[in-house]
């Protein structure tokens, strides 16, 4: 499966849990440690983990599962990661908090 087609499956399954200011990043021009990143939030712990199974079950379906996945124990801030994606699901506060948007600034938002 394309890379984009992944990224985008992960999109939708994000915005079918009304995850909030879902967005891609193209981090590949930058770092080499993945060329994706998918940041969304939530808006209470039972949210933020209906996205991270939402994300698990849309690319479960098309044989896509993650390397590994940290963070679900505190619903705070999950990071799956796919490989050349990887997803950042955060609290509406730790996003704020941690603000990885303005670290990555440099890198293209990419829409699906």
């Amino acid at each position: 499966m394309d890379i984009k087609e992944t990224a985008k499956i992960i999109c939708d399954a994000l915005e079918a849990k009304k995850g909030e200011n879902v967005i891609a990043l193209d981090i590949s021009k930058v770092t080499v440690i993945a060329d994706y990143f998918i940041i969304a939030n939530g808006t209470n712990p039972s949210q933020i983990n209906a996205l991270v199974d939402n994300v698990e079950e849309e690319l479960g379906k098309v044989g896509v599962h993650p390397k590994c996945i940290e963070g679900v124990q505190n619903a705070s801030w999950i990071l799956m990661d796919y490989g050349d994606i990887i997803v950042h699901i955060f609290s509406k506060e730790d996003r704020e908090f941690y603000n990885i948007e303005k670290i990555w600034a440099d890198c293209e938002k990419v829409e699906f």
